[in-house]
């Protein structure tokens, strides 16, 4: 079997970023412990925000349970919200199309491997939350990493290296169940087990050697994704072989059945709005690092005066993290909202009430469960007229979209995707743009219908079908 460290995609590595690879394993071992002999089965639990989809938790068990006939396995971890918002929209798909999902979050269980994920993950968390306040951390450093330093075919040879410890997690399943992860190790794993039914879902427009997994279908969503990984453009100093065609395929954006499903209805919806008297819905979503934090603010400073005006109505979802609520209503003196707080069948009620209604004043949402957490914004994405959002996952969904300033320097390419093909803003990085953007959006209903109507030509033209394509590549897989 090819040495995936030594030799990635036809390109040596030099030896000397062997060794560090090795180490860097090496390390992890000897911190958490050799597993390798280890015989983990697994069991299979409930998601109760995910009934509606039968989506199955694969959890470690004593008793192996069989994967129901025609299973499609979601391999992800949870890094921030968006790569579990990408593996929810790949089981609603899956389901769509006939497949029962399983969801595999390689980060939750008690083995070396994922504590080797969840010890760089809150590294990662760490560094973005230092980058919000240091701007010299964030220019000399985060912000080269996040956009030079993860895009070196280098960094992929140690990522491969480490991966090696997640195959015992996955030892026990079937060798050629489909499988599409949402997050390169994930991917890297079930290749390294032997997996022959792999899907690696890229989940950002900029093109790094970060999300390589040889031995997968690599997924993109745009053109400009496509051309960088079939050349490896600015992986290394000098030109790299590229990805075969059998091994890349563009398949448009990654979006539920669920929100594509209406999606044409609820257009005419939002139109109808902006051209009527009531109020325009916005939807925010907060992150639990606190990154951001000062333009999100500013926002919703900015939105009150609409808000108590009748002329705007603001849903804010702070995800699992009820602390960057307790610092929002500190920095604001403390506003009137309705919330829906570990209340996840009210919210329920209430989103399907909403319809045709005026909505007013503004709602916080927030759920210690990870599911319901997610899926409020799922929820709230049909009903609303536009989300505020970093150029992160959400840059990607067919609702009108206002980009603030990026945390991370890949997630620029999302917004400029978006803007090129007319579904959301230009990133406004700074406080006046946001606020000047909300305005306009406010004031201007030529431009917000013309935004919608261009969200249904997408539509129409399979754009958002990235999802449904990604199981069918599983299923396929790769000849």
């Amino acid at each position: 079997m090819t040495d995936r460290t030594k030799i990635i995609f036809g390109n040596e590595i030099d030896p000397k970023t062997v060794r560090k690879a090795d180490k860097s394993k090496a390390k992890f071992i000897k911190k958490y412990g050799d597993d390798s002999a280890a015989d983990y089965r697994f069991g299979a639990e409930s998601i109760p925000a995910l009934d509606f989809m039968g989506a199955r938790k694969l959890v470690f068990s004593d008793k192996e349970e069989p994967l129901a006939d025609n299973p499609l396995i979601v391999g992800n971890i949870r890094m921030g919200f968006g790569h579990y918002r990408i593996s929810i929209a790949i089981a609603s798909c899956a389901r769509a199309l006939g497949y029962t999902p399983y969801w595999l979050d390689l980060a939750g269980f008690d083995a070396t491997g994922s504590k080797m994920i969840r010890e760089q993950n809150d590294l990662y968390s760490k560094a973005s939350r230092i980058s919000q306040k240091s701007w010299l951390f964030n220019r000399f450093f985060w912000e080269p990493l996040n956009s030079e330093g993860f895009r070196q075919l280098t960094y992929n040879a140690k990522d491969q290296r480490n991966a090696e410890l997640l195959v015992p997690i996955l030892k026990s399943l079937p060798r050629d169940v489909p499988y599409v992860a949402t997050h390169v190790w994930p991917s890297q794993a079930a290749v390294h087990n032997g997996m022959t039914h792999v899907v690696n879902a890229i989940p950002d427009n900029w093109v790094m050697a970060l999300h390589l997994s040889e031995g997968a279908i690599h997924a993109v969503q745009t053109p400009f994704a496509y051309l960088g990984y079939k050349m490896m453009n600015g992986f290394a100093k000098t030109p790299l072989k590229g990805i075969p065609e059998k091994d890349l395929r563009m398949v448009g954006r990654f979006v539920d059945h669920e929100l594509l499903a209406g999606l044409k209805k609820d257009n005419m919806r939002r139109i109808a709005r902006a051209k009527g008297d009531g109020p325009m819905r916005f939807l925010m979503t907060v992150g639990g690092a606190g990154a951001g934090f000062s333009q999100f603010l500013s926002m919703v400073k900015h939105l009150l005066p609409y808000v108590k005006s009748g002329r705007a109505a603001v849903f804010i979802n702070f995800g699992d993290h009820e602390s960057v609520f307790d610092k929002m209503q500190r920095a604001l003196g403390g506003i009137e909202v309705r919330k829906f707080f570990n209340d996840y069948d009210s919210l329920k009620e209430y989103v399907t009430a909403l319809g045709d209604a005026d909505a007013s004043g503004i709602t916080a949402i927030c759920d210690s469960d990870i599911f319901k957490a997610v899926y409020a914004t799922n929820l709230l994405l049909p009903e609303c007229d536009v989300v505020i959002t970093k150029p992160a996952e959400l840059a990607f969904y067919p609702v009108p979209k206002l980009f603030m300033k990026h945390i991370g320097g890949h997630e620029v390419y999302g917004a400029i995707s978006s803007q090129e093909i007319g579904d959301g803003t230009f990133e406004c990085g700074t406080d006046r743009s946001a606020n000047e953007m909300i305005d306009r959006l406010i004031s201007d209903p030529e431009l917000y219908s013309h935004i919608c109507r261009r969200i249904d030509d997408l539509k129409e033209e399979g754009a958002y079908d990235g999802a449904y394509e990604c199981v069918r590549l599983a299923a396929e897989g790769r000849g």
